[in-house]
């Protein structure tokens, strides 16, 4: 019988009070930080995308959670209080030519500089989701899972999601055979099968081995 490892489990939300301490931890006396994160690193398909937020403690918002564990309806509403509420916001992308070019990895950090430096307030201190600090003017401090831990990543990773997603239904629109408004961009069975059928798009990740491995029998 074949060993299956259990999925790793999403560190449990914290109460207010610990994640005010874990805050407080991880900014010390600095006033204005910015919460940093991505979506779309692992997907075949279009951009990759970063948000970085600074939320003003006078305007506190509820329920902000990692977006991966909230349903499309109440991540669109949080969307739209973040760019409410917030102090200063920004989603950025880099392309899926600059994937390409760089990495994937290198791309998602570029992203995230981007983001950060689009915010008309510069912060003093990121925080940013992982372990892979990008290169900014301010300090830098990577939380691992902390789109879960803190909410300002929370906050973040809520934009560049929905960001996200809504630009994979503007790709659905010019590439309808690939159903890129169901998978996202993932490597699902669905868009195996569709790729398989049709070949790559202009939007698909040529460095990808689903998408490489296909270009090389052409």
């Amino acid at each position: 019988m074949r060993n299956v490892k259990p999925a790793p489990k999403r560190p449990a939300p914290l109460t207010a009070h610990q994640q005010a301490d874990l805050f407080a931890a991880l900014t010390g006396d600095v006033e204005i930080v910015a919460g940093v994160d991505e979506a779309g690193r692992g997907p075949l398909a279009g951009a990759v995308f970063a948000a970085a937020v600074i939320l003003d403690p006078a305007r506190p918002i509820s329920d902000l959670a990692d977006s991966k564990v909230l349903s499309a309806p109440r991540r669109q509403a949080l969307a739209l209080e973040i760019r409410e509420k917030s102090l200063s916001w920004c989603v950025a992308m880099a392309s899926v030519e600059e994937i390409d070019q760089l990495n994937i990895l290198q791309a998602t950090l570029l992203a995230m500089k981007r983001a950060v430096e689009g915010l008309h307030i510069m912060p003093e201190l990121a925080l940013v989701d992982g372990n892979q600090p990008p290169r900014l003017a301010c300090r830098v401090q990577t939380v691992v899972k902390g789109d879960a831990l803190v909410q300002a990543i929370s906050a973040a990773s809520i934009l560049a999601k929905t960001t996200r997603d809504l630009d994979l239904l503007r790709l659905h629109a010019l590439y309808p055979d690939y159903a890129f408004d169901q998978h996202k961009g993932y490597g699902t069975a669905l868009h195996l099968a569709r790729l398989k059928q049709f070949g790559p798009c202009a939007v698909h990740r040529r460095s990808f081995a689903p998408v490489r491995v296909l270009l090389e029998k052409l």
